[in-house]
């Protein structure tokens, strides 16, 4: 979840492992995109798409009358995403490009919305800014830019230490880029408004999951438990030690196959208006 392995672009990273989202989440996400007010009709781009597990979604809001376009960095996702869309609808056309969020293939109010998810902490300070001037340039005037990404401040864990991962994602950030990325999500609006975009309202929901935790659910947080315990080795300071109970994804008593298992996870979402022309 915090380890990076390269720099892909100016400014964006990518984990070394990626995860994909859990089926217990999808519902959460699902509810988040539908309080966006994208409309009937519309035009709309998923701007760093992945395998497309909002094209679905995205294509019921705007019915058989809108469109639905995709864009994303990587050449398998578009492959993904553009089947799934294949697999949900038959016959219906959907542009799914290969491209940047930082260099977006569209001209200027191209789309009546714009929906980006899980792709803004992966840039750092200097290009989310560009990034979000450029959502907002695809999007013509009175349209609407949505953005969602992690809210790490709400990950907990028991049994267990109520604060090891805030603890932990406080303490990482000086040094990890990605920590520092990850804090940012309740000052989405602050970037947004600050991108130009007007109206801006923004809303975070807690996800919360209980034993007995579902397989994929069981498997993602097993997983990025030992990803950061690996992580908190470098860390010093008793890291190690706080880590170990999840430092064995695999382990029989690890604490998410307790009988108490609980894990919970954020997600904020922030939308904002494209003002008229001056």
């Amino acid at each position: 979840m915090l380890t990076m392995d390269r720099v892909t672009e100016p400014g964006l990273t990518t984990p070394a492992e990626e995860q994909a989202r859990p089926a217990t989440c999808l519902q959460s996400y699902q509810s988040a995109l539908e309080q966006v007010g994208i409309g009937s009709g519309w035009n709309v781009l998923d701007a760093g798409c992945g395998s497309g597990d909002f094209l679905p979604w995205l294509a019921e809001l705007v019915g058989p009358g809108g469109r639905v376009s995709a864009v994303d960095r990587l050449e398998r996702n578009t492959v993904a995403a553009a089947e799934r869309m294949r697999q949900y609808a038959p016959g219906r056309p959907v542009d799914v490009r290969r491209a940047s969020v930082l260099d977006l293939p569209h001209a200027d109010g191209s789309f009546d919305a714009v929906w980006c998810a899980d792709v803004l902490q992966h840039l750092d300070d200097g290009t989310l800014g560009r990034a979000l001037r450029e959502l907002r340039r695809v999007v013509r005037p009175g349209g609407l830019v949505a953005v969602q990404v992690p809210d790490v401040t709400a990950v907990a864990v028991r049994p267990g230490d109520p604060f090891l991962f805030t603890d932990f994602f406080r303490a990482a950030a000086p040094s990890c880029p990605y920590a520092r990325q990850l804090l940012r999500g309740r000052e989405l609006h602050r970037w947004l408004r600050e991108s130009g975009l007007a109206s801006v309202r923004q809303h975070t929901t807690v996800i919360e999951h209980l034993a007995p935790l579902d397989p994929g659910t069981l498997r993602f947080w097993t997983r990025t438990g030992a990803l950061i315990a690996r992580q908190a080795r470098s860390l010093g300071g008793g890291w190690e030690h706080r880590w170990a109970p999840f430092a064995d994804a695999g382990a029989e008593d690890h604490p998410l196959r307790s009988r108490h298992g609980y894990v919970s996870e954020g997600t904020t979402v922030a939308v904002g208006t494209v003002p008229p022309e001056q």
